[in-house]
C-alpha cells in the first residue's frame, strides 16, 4: 500500500522535482541502493589503487604523510595509511558486528537448525584454505595463513547479481548467511592469532572501558557521547594493549541493544496525544516546542540503538571507508620486474589455489556431509552445482585479507605486494569462474538482481 502523506508535507532539495535532484541524484540514489552498487564501487577502488600506484610516484608518498594526534604526554603517531587501516576501519567492523548480531537474535542465523548448514560451510570453507595454505607455505610468508580464509560479502553477492536470472535467491540469502558467520569467525582469528606484544595494563583499561558500556546501557544512560567516548577509551586500550583496534567496532557492535529503550506502542499513544494538545497553526514558531522536542526524542528512542547505528553507518561503511582502505592498501607496482618477483613468490599461486580449492572442497564438501546426516538441507531452487558456483564466489576477497596481509607481514614488503597481487589475482580468477559456472547451472529462473 502507497504511504499516505499530507499535502502540506514539503520535500527536500535532494528529493525535489527540481532539475538537479531528479536528472543526477536520483539515479546515484537508485544505483547505490542496488544490491551490486557496494561490489562495483569496491572494484572501481582497486583499479584506482592500481593505476595511481603505477601512473607516478605520489602513491606511496601520499599515504605515508605524517599525522599525530596528542593530548598532554600522550601521544598517537600514525601515516594516512594507519589511520584508515586502524581508525576508519573501525567503523567496518561495527557494521559487521551490528549484522552479526541481529541476524543470530533475529535474522538467518536465528535457530541452531536454521543456522546449522551455513555455520559449518562457513567454517568448512575457512579451515580447509587455511590448513591448505599452511600445508604449501613455509617461512614467513607461512604467517599470512588468515588471508585464505575470509569471504569478502559485498563482491559475492555482487557476482550472484552479475550472473543474472540464473542465480536462484535462496543462493544469495545462504551465501549472506555463510559470510556473516566467516565474520565472526574472521574477527576471533584476528584476536586470538593476531596480536603481537600484549601489554597487560591498557588491556585492563579495555575491559574496564566494555564493563562500563555494559552498566550505562543497564543503567539506561542515553547520553550518545558517554559511549563514543567509552569507544574511544577501548579502541586505545586495544591499541596500546597490541590488539588490533579496529576490532573495537565489532566489540561495539556485539554490544549495541536489538530492543529499543520506548516501547513503539506507547511512543504511538504519546504521539496522539501530543497532536490533541498542540496548535496546528502556533503564533509563535516555538509555542509548542517542548511537547515535539520531547516527541521526537521518544520517536528516536522507539528504534533499536542496534538498527539505528546499522541505518547510520551501512552507507559509510561501503561507500567511504572500505573504498578509501582498498585504494590505501591495493596499490602495487605491475612492472615486468614486480610480476616476476611476484611470479617467483610460492606466495603468490598457493594463497590463489588454497583459496580457490580450498573454499569449494570446504564449503561445499561441508554442506554435502551435512546435508547426508541430516544436520540441514539446501535452499529451496538451490542445487549442488549453484552450491559449486556459489563456492568459488566466496573465495573473492579484497578487503578483509588485505587487512590481514598487512597485520600478518610486517616489514616484509616484498611478501606484502606479492601477497596483494595475489589477492588480485585470485579475485579476477574466481569472479570469472563463480559467473561462469552459475550461468550454465540452471534454465533461467526469477531475478536476483538489483533490489530497490
Amino acid at each position: 500500500m502507497p504511504e499516505k502523506r499530507s499535502s502540506e508535507i514539503r520535500s527536500p532539495w535532494a528529493r525535489s522535482d527540481r532539475f538537479v535532484p531528479r536528472v543526477v541524484l536520483r539515479p546515484v540514489q537508485e544505483f547505490l541502493r542496488a544490491s551490486t552498487s557496494s561490489g562495483l564501487i569496491l572494484l572501481a577502488a582497486v583499479m584506482a589503487a592500481l593505476l595511481w600506484a603505477n601512473l607516478g610516484t605520489t602513491y606511496e608518498r601520499i599515504w605515508q604523510t605524517s599525522l599525530s594526534v596528542s593530548l598532554g604526554d600522550f601521544r598517537l603517531d600514525g601515516d594516512l595509511r594507519f589511520w584508515v587501516s586502524e581508525s576508519l576501519m573501525t567503523i567496518f567492523f561495527l557494521v559487521a558486528g551490528l549484522e552479526i548480531k541481529r541476524e543470530v537474535l533475529v535474522g538467518e542465523l536465528r535457530g541452531l537448525r536454521r543456522a546449522a548448514l551455513p555455520i559449518l560451510s562457513a567454517l568448512g570453507g575457512m579451515i580447509v584454505p587455511a590448513l591448505l595454505f599452511v600445508a604449501v607455505v613455509d617461512g614467513p610468508a607461512e604467517r599470512a595463513w588468515g588471508a585464505a580464509m575470509p569471504t569478502d560479502v559485498a563482491v559475492t553477492l555482487g557476482v550472484l547479481a552479475l550472473a543474472g536470472r540464473r542465480v536462484p535467491a535462496g543462493l544469495a540469502t545462504f551465501l549472506l548467511a555463510l559470510a556473516l558467520v566467516d565474520d565472526i569467525a574472521t574477527i576471533v582469528v584476528l584476536a586470538a592469532f593476531y596480536s603481537a606484544g600484549l601489554s597487560a595494563t591498557p588491556l585492563v583499561v579495555a575491559v574496564l572501558a566494555v564493563g562500563a558500556i555494559v552498566v550505562a546501557e543497564r543503567s539506561h544512560v542515553r547520553t550518545g557521547v558517554i559511549y563514543v567516548g567509552l569507544g574511544i577509551c577501548l579502541w586505545l586500550g586495544l591499541e596500546e594493549g597490541g590488539v588490533h583496534p579496529a576490532l573495537a567496532g565489532a566489540i561495539l557492535g556485539f554490544l549495541a541493544p536489538v530492543h529499543p529503550f520506548q516501547p513503539p506502542a506507547a511512543v504511538s499513544e504519546e504521539a496522539r496525544r501530543t497532536a490533541d494538545h498542540t496548535t496546528d497553526h502556533p503564533a509563535t514558531p516555538d509555542e509548542d516546542l517542548p511537547a515535539w522536542l520531547r516527541l521526537a526524542w521518544l520517536a528516536r528512542e522507539a528504534v533499536a540503538p542496534l538498527a539505528r547505528l546499522e541505518h547510520t553507518l551501512v552507507p559509510w561503511s561501503s561507500y567511504v571507508v572500505l573504498p578509501l582502505f582498498v585504494l590505501a592498501n591495493v596499490g602495487v607496482t605491475l612492472s615486468g620486474g614486480a610480476l616476476a618477483a611476484a611470479a617467483a613468490e610460492p606466495l603468490v599461486p598457493a594463497l590463489v589455489l588454497t583459496r580457490l580449492v580450498g573454499k569449494v572442497v570446504g564449503v561445499v564438501g561441508v554442506s554435502w556431509l551435512a546435508v547426508r546426516v541430516g544436520l540441514g538441507h539446501l535452499p529451496e531452487g538451490v542445487g549442488w552445482v549453484h552450491m559449486i558456483g556459489g563456492a568459488v564466489a566466496t573465495a573473492i576477497a579484497f578487503t578483509v585479507s588485505l587487512f590481514v596481509v598487512e597485520i600478518a607481514l610486517p616489514g616484509t614488503p616484498e611478501l606484502v605486494s606479492a601477497a596483494k597481487i595475489a589477492i588480485i589475482a585470485s579475485g579476477l580468477v574466481c569472479g570469472g569462474a563463480a559467473i561462469a559456472i552459475l550461468r550454465i547451472a540452471s534454465p533461467r529462473r526469477p531475478s536476483f538482481g538489483p533490489s530497490g
